[in-house]
């Protein structure tokens, strides 16, 4: 694991951390249901053990700490010792800083997005909670419409030393530029906005086709329902040591703290990538599927192959729309960006069940020693020559994939 010692840290060059910063809670310890369509084993608690233990994180975002509920689980482990507060900002369990952040709805521009708010401490978060008790409807639960306008959200956020970044900003529902604005200057207080999120359907050359978007640093995060899904996508950082500050610095690229890299899917695995018909058939071009039902009235999407009337936009083809930059031009800019690497989870792969896996973890650890630090000598002595091949191709992204759309996962073949 490729971080400093703690007690090395203060007088330590940065080094590479791993972090996530979109994983939901799906329930309390007391069973109490927080995000709906998220696993009821996803407790704050086991979200830190998986991140800790099992995936070889060093930061996580664990979002929707800001129901009370998880605000009470969050309470009991620092009474119990078992994490704690670091000084500058996270709670600390292992070798992994907890960064609490919520994710809440706001209805802006023609829809709604849903973005991200951290919070540096517990005590900050919590005063952050009763304040949005008074402007939602159910502070019990994830991902809930705050009544107040974005930038009011954002200031308030500025105001507890938080940090702001709109989620998943180019999918089809709910996100800025998927379900809102063309521009995020129209609904937001740019000032206020300290990175942006990709989401699994885009990749930094997409997103430098908005040079709206070149002054912000970009996230690759798994907005992970279920354990299993953690760490999917994650960033790579230089700093001293894993807590709220220095994530902070490296978001704003400070005293050498920067992001060094995203690992994310290759952008066609998305399940938003590309446009397609409710039933899943792909619209090359969205305006030839426009159609006059009446003469002098507004024209009506219908698939040309199935004759459906729901579309369901992709966010490679929003951004066709909204782009003021064309692929070139974007390739150009993104290699002034840290690299994006396209990497499938050991969990897409192949091979790679619930045994090889544990497999894998008992010599190797973590999955990011496998994903990182493995060699393939050792990958072959540990789970044979064949499942080996299909770890390195799909950890170095040499795959063949089928495009995803219309909530539906692309498929990833072996080349």
């Amino acid at each position: 694991m490729n971080k400093q010692p703690e007690h090395q840290i203060e007088h330590a060059s940065p080094a590479v951390y791993y972090g996530d910063f979109h994983i939901h809670i799906g329930a309390t310890s007391e069973g109490k249901p927080v995000k709906m369509s998220g696993s009821r084993n996803l407790t704050f608690e086991q979200i830190a053990y998986e991140a800790a233990d099992r995936k070889g994180l060093q930061l996580i975002g664990i979002i929707d700490c800001h129901a009370p509920g998880v605000l009470k689980d969050i309470e009991q482990l620092l009474q119990s010792g078992e994490m704690s507060e670091h000084p500058d900002g996270g709670i600390r369990y292992k070798d992994t800083t907890i960064m609490l952040g919520t994710e809440i709805e706001v209805r802006e521009g023609a829809g709604s997005a849903h973005v991200l708010c951290y919070l540096p401490n517990y005590y900050a978060m919590k005063h952050f909670s009763e304040w949005m008790s008074f402007h939602i409807r159910n502070i019990t639960l994830s991902t809930q419409r705050i009544y107040v306008d974005a930038r009011t959200l954002q200031a308030e956020t500025m105001s507890h030393g938080g940090i702001f970044i709109p989620a998943h900003v180019f999918t089809p529902h709910k996100s800025v530029f998927g379900n809102c604005t063309a521009k995020m200057g129209n609904i937001l207080d740019l000032e206020s906005v300290d990175a942006i999120e990709l989401g699994l359907s885009a990749d930094t050359g997409m997103a430098e086709r908005l040079s709206e978007l070149d002054r912000f640093p970009f996230l690759t995060n798994s907005d992970a329902h279920s354990l299993k899904k953690i760490a999917r996508e994650y960033n790579a950082l230089m700093l001293q040591e894993a807590s709220f500050k220095e994530w902070s610095l490296a978001l704003h690229a400070k005293e050498q703290r920067c992001i060094a890299g995203n690992y994310g899917l290759n952008p066609l695995l998305g399940k938003y990538h590309r446009t397609t018909c409710i039933n899943g058939h792909l619209v090359e071009k969205e305006e030839a599927a426009l159609i006059m039902r009446k003469p002098g009235l507004e024209r009506h999407f219908v698939c040309p192959i199935c004759g459906s009337k729901r579309l369901i936009r992709g966010v490679y083809d929003r951004i066709e729309v909204i782009a003021d930059r064309n692929e070139e031009e974007a390739i150009c800019k993104a290699k002034n960006r840290p690299p994006y690497h396209y990497q499938i989870p050991l969990e897409y792969i192949p091979g790679v069940g619930a045994k090889t896996l544990e497999k894998l973890l008992h010599v190797f650890r973590t999955e990011m020693n496998v994903l990182h630090e493995a060699s393939l000598d050792a990958l072959e002595q540990t789970v044979g020559a064949d499942v080996a091949a299909r770890i390195h191709a799909a950890r170095s992204g040499d795959v063949s994939i089928q495009s995803g759309g219309g909530g539906v996962y692309g498929r990833m073949e072996r080349k």
